[in-house]
């Protein structure tokens, strides 16, 4: 491991392409992150919604993995899962959670806090919906976090429920849904030279207005 050691510590970047002043950014977080979004979409990059999730275990432990968002406004972000996962519990026994998003492309960071719940089910059958037919099957064929026997059993699963719904309507599985993550705390992040980056951050001090603060690099 030395070696691999040695190559870590020499990775040097320099962020120099953009800067994140107070007076330039939107009072509204969301409304700010809705234009960096815009930013990225513009960028053409390939994977522009993907977002850590981390939750927090029973036992205290913070547990982080990738999601992908699937929808934003003034109320939330929403994204889908198995409610039985292990996310999914940690999220119902402690509904708080925070996301990270990093487009290394365009040199920025966000960082989001808040309160999570589940989406109605209205808006869980409305996703299920459009996704690909592919996507529905796996939903109800995978005990998602739950141990497993082997690949053949959940390819031999998925080939069982390929025939059951042959020809039909495939509903989304009771486990499975969405939920919105309400946040209470936004940090923009935007690299800067010399690693003096600027971070702007975001607090709601009630419903219709946020604290805008600087951070240190």
């Amino acid at each position: 491991m030395s070696e691999i050691n040695k190559v870590l510590e020499s990775i040097r970047k320099d962020y120099s392409s953009q800067t994140l002043l107070e007076e330039a950014v939107n009072p509204n977080p969301f409304l700010q992150f809705e234009a960096w979004m815009e930013d990225v979409v513009k960028s053409e990059l390939y994977n522009l919604n993907p977002m850590t999730l981390s939750t927090i275990s029973k036992n205290g432990f913070p547990s982080s993995r990738i999601v992908l968002l699937k929808s934003f406004d003034e109320n939330g972000f929403v994204f889908y899962t198995n409610y039985q996962s292990k996310k999914g519990i940690e999220l119902t026994e402690h509904p708080k959670a925070s996301l990270n998003f990093f487009w290394h492309e365009l040199e920025r960071q966000v960082r989001i806090e808040g309160e999570v719940e589940k989406t109605s089910d209205k808006d869980s059958d409305e996703y299920f919906a459009i996704r690909p037919r592919e996507s529905q099957i796996g939903a109800w064929a995978s005990a998602q976090s739950a141990k497993l026997d082997s690949r053949n059993a959940l390819d031999s699963r998925v080939e069982e429920l390929q025939k059951q719904f042959e020809g039909r309507i495939i509903p989304r599985p009771p486990h499975w849904g969405g939920f919105i993550l309400k946040p209470v705390y936004f940090e923009f992040w935007q690299g800067r030279p010399n690693r003096l980056h600027d971070r702007l951050t975001y607090t709601k001090q009630n419903s219709e207005t946020w604290l805008i603060e600087r951070l240190s690099p």
